[in-house]
């Protein structure tokens, strides 16, 4: 009696109407109760493979569209171009111009990460080291990981909130551009923006602000008050019956 023959082309086709699919799934589009037989199917076809969901779900790459850090979504489900969570994770810390912390990176790849990190820098493949209370995970080499460390550290003189770790401008150019727009502002406009920028840091945000803008802090402390207050005068950046009383001019005797 000759074998069963299973027709690749089948899986294709279903993956091609559904986009991803797991093992159980497939195998009932092959009408076969092994695993094994999947995957010699899916070998031709070069499959992916999830890097969630423990990588139980499948995909082609004529499917995926990769976005420009090579990740892709299907209901929730994400797939890498560079394969796996160990791989995917060890290029974005080597690609990254500054380094990741955890849970920056776990953000990046909408997946838990702290298991693969722990694993790459036994295996030596890529550096931890601490910043602040928190490690950050950068390049093995020295060269690298010594112009990552300068970046992280140059970008976390920049306090303001709207910074990222993904953000396309470099920390300085970052910290030249917030200044220039600040200058431009009158007297309650800085108060306010100083104000707005602590209440996003949280704890310990009028000191930042304060050291970053050359602020008393006690001035970043009134704009965020004024804000939570919704005390604020529109049109002009003093109450009435602020600044210096006018000087009456005395005619002369």
């Amino acid at each position: 009696m000759r074998p069963t023959s299973f027709d690749p082309s089948a899986l294709r086709q279903h993956l091609r109407r559904s986009k991803i699919a797991d093992l159980p799934e497939l195998k009932r589009v092959l009408g076969t109760d092994t695993d094994l037989t999947v995957f010699r199917k899916l070998k031709p076809l070069q499959y992916l493979a999830s890097y969630t969901h423990r990588g139980r779900f499948y995909t082609l790459p004529e499917i995926a569209r990769f976005d420009d850090r090579g990740l892709w979504s299907q209901e929730g489900v994400w797939f890498s171009r560079h394969g796996t969570l160990l791989a995917t994770v060890e290029i974005f810390v080597n690609q990254s111009p500054q380094g990741y912390y955890a849970q920056e990176l776990a953000d990046a790849l909408h997946a838990e990460v702290q298991q693969p990190l722990r694993h790459l820098v036994e295996q030596q493949r890529l550096a931890r080291m601490e910043v602040e209370g928190q490690f950050l995970y950068t390049a093995i080499e020295s060269m690298p990981r010594r112009k990552q460390m300068l970046a992280r550290c140059s970008a976390q003189a920049v306090p303001v909130a709207v910074h990222s770790a993904d953000l396309q401008a470099s920390p300085d150019e970052l910290k030249t551009a917030i200044l220039l727009f600040y200058g431009l502002l009158d007297e309650q406009q800085r108060r306010l923006f100083a104000g707005l920028e602590s209440i996003r840091l949280g704890h310990g945000g009028d000191t930042l602000l304060g050291d970053f803008l050359g602020l008393d802090v006690h001035t970043v402390a009134r704009g965020r008050q004024q804000l939570l207050d919704q005390n604020v005068v529109s049109g002009r950046s003093r109450r009435t019956g602020g600044g210096r009383t006018p000087a009456e001019k005395k005619r002369p005797t």
